[in-house]
């Protein structure tokens, strides 16, 4: 029994010295290992916080462009009371208190759709432009250039540079 004492000692022995050796190995492997994991959880962050930039540019802008488009779907419901009180500005009356109210009414849908950022477009003379005006009839001018707005027949209006109704025009050759 003795010897098997013996024997165990020296690999007790060798126990002992191998954990040390081990541990030291380790000290030294859990600070990279800590180091790795740090840097890839910066690089996640970073990751993370990038895809939320880009979520939150994306989220913007396509808020401005539904914000857009609800405006000139607005705007083109109210083009048809324009229109009316367009055509009885240009009529002949006596009432002039009549006159006076419709002159107002314009004057007051016109600020308003100058203020939500309305443009009209579409004046006698102004270079013909396919994806702003259509031309519904032509006309033979020698004393107006060529493609040029001779007549309008109903002004065009725009949201930014998205065109909300087209002027309806007619062009000389």
């Amino acid at each position: 029994m003795a010897k098997k004492q013996n024997k165990n000692a020296p690999e007790e022995v060798k126990e002992t010295q191998t954990p040390e050796v081990e541990t030291e190995t380790q000290t030294q492997n859990p600070a990279a290992e800590t180091e790795q994991q740090l840097a890839e959880a910066q690089d996640r962050y970073l990751r993370l916080a990038a895809e939320y930039d880009n979520f939150r540019k994306r989220s913007r802008t396509e808020r401005e462009a539904l914000y857009t488009e609800i405006k000139a779907e607005t705007v083109g419901k109210f083009l048809p009371v324009f229109d009316n009180l367009q055509r009885a500005l240009e009529q002949e009356t006596a009432d002039e208190a009549y006159k006076k109210g419709v002159e107002m009414t314009m004057t007051g849908l016109r600020e308003i759709m100058t203020g939500l950022g309305v443009a009209e477009f579409g004046e006698t003379g102004e270079p013909f432009d396919p994806t702003m005006h259509n031309a519904v009839m032509h006309c033979e001018d020698e004393s107006v250039g060529e493609n040029t707005i001779v007549e309008v027949f109903q002004k065009g209006f725009r949201v930014g540079e998205r065109v909300v109704r087209f002027a309806m025009v007619r062009v000389a050759n």
